[in-house]
Parts: structure tokens; sequence; C-alpha cells
């Protein structure tokens, strides 16, 4: 097996006359966090979008471990299995409740017991303090308790893969903080995440692995403290600057 649980490979997808992605190269091992930064409209979500295989890509391959999840003949519901994904807007099922959605798919997909899927989904439930918010709708949560709900309902099935897609831009600014430390304890606990953000701090604090996209292509990566504090190419340069108070500087 080998040791990336991702492998991009010359990824290309065109929108129209739009080529959104221009050829994508990169590779995610084990356990480590990257973090994708840039524009909107740089690729970001297309990116996620086309590993999870939402969007089929017009040229080049994916693969998932050993498995090219690009080739045709793949079954996109095994492997969409295989990945936990979460976007801006937390998509609960408005008429399950938080436990429900939460073991939705470990009961419908993977076909885990009810009781033992209920008793995974209270004990993350409770490590994140929504123990006591299992039998509530997603309409008696706060925002941020939504988005924390939905990623716990991502991890649940234990996915070889976590997509994190601006997870806390529809957040109010109080808000943002309980999701991000949830993002820092799925670290901690060794999960393998590509997580598109705009936060830059969070970032660079979080991240083994920051990848500015501009474009469609990947113009520069390397670790946080490299790429934050000095960046090599000047449109990473500009983009930081944009930033209020932003100054790239040794780190």
């Amino acid at each position: 097996m080998s040791a990336a649980v991702l492998r991009l490979a010359g990824v290309r997808k065109r929108f129209g006359e739009t080529e959104v992605l221009q050829g994508i190269d990169l590779t995610v091992d084990r356990h480590e966090v990257v973090a994708l930064i840039g524009a909107s409209g740089s690729g970001k979500s297309t990116l996620l979008r086309a590993i999870n295989l939402l969007e089929p890509i017009d040229d080049g391959q994916i693969h998932l471990g050993d498995e090219d999840i690009s080739d045709p003949r793949a079954d996109a519901d095994a492997v969409r299995a295989r990945i936990g994904v979460v976007f801006q807007h937390y998509n609960l099922f408005p008429h399950l409740s938080v436990l429900d959605n939460v073991t939705l798919a470990a009961r419908r997909v993977h076909h885990v017991p009810r009781r033992e899927a209920e008793q995974r989904a209270r004990d993350l439930l409770d490590g994140i303090g929504l123990g006591d918010k299992a039998k509530e709708f997603p309409d008696r949560l706060s925002g941020g308790q939504q988005q924390r709900a939905a990623i716990v309902r991502a991890i649940a099935t234990d996915p070889e893969l976590l997509l994190l897609d601006e997870v806390t831009s529809a957040l109010d600014p109080e808000l943002v903080g309980e999701v991000l430390e949830l993002v820092r304890q799925l670290k901690a606990g060794g999960t393998t995440i590509i997580m598109a953000t705009h936060e830059m701090a969070f970032a660079r604090d979080v991240a083994d692995r920051v990848v500015f996209l501009d474009h469609g292509v990947i113009a520069e990566a390397g670790p946080p403290a490299q790429l934050f504090g000095a960046p090599q190419q000047q449109r990473t340069k500009e983009f930081l600057a944009r930033f209020s108070g932003w100054t790239p500087s040794a780190p």
C-alpha cells in the first residue's frame, strides 16, 4: 500500500472556455494536513469536488491510495464512501436529528448496526461538547454547532481522507473559533485533511503544508513557515499582502 493517501497528476478541468484547473500535481501523505489558499475563483472548490468525483476531470489522474479513481470504470459511490466531505453550508438533513444525521452513512452505506453507529456518534458528539444536542434537530443549533455536527458526520465512518471546503466562511466571526478548534483536534488525532480556507493564521498554525492556487495553477507550495514567512513567488507575496496588516517576513 502506498504511503500517499492521495495523488493527483496533471489534473485539468474546464468549464466552457475557462480552464479552472490547469495541470494540478499534488500528493497528500497519510496524517498530513494540507491547506489550500487562494482568491475566490482560483480553483480550490473545484479541486475538492474533483477529488470527491463530484466534477469529472478532463485530463490527468487521481489516485486514492492505490486506486485510480479517475478511471471512468471506478465506482463513484464506493469512492465517496472512503472520503469525508464538509462544505461551506452545513447540509445537515433538517428532518433528521443530529444523531440520525451523524449515523446515516454508517448505517446505510457501511451497514454498521444502529446500536454500534449510535454509540460511536454519541462518543464523537460528547467529545466536541454536543452530546446534549444528539436528539435536537439542526434548526435548534447555532451555525457553529451545525458545522461541527457536519464535521462529526463526515468523520463518523473513519474516512481515509477528509475534505473541508471553506467550512468557516458561512459562520459569524464569534463561531469560527469553535469549528477551527475541532479541526485542530482532528489533526492531533491523525486525520488526513485537505482544507480550502481563507483563515491564513489558522493555515499557518495547523497545516503541515500550504498550497497557493492561482488561476488553476499551483503557484507555490511549502511548509507554512516558508510560504507565509518568506514566499518565493511574486504572486504569493501579492496575495498575502491583500490581507490587512499581513507583511511577509522571515519566520
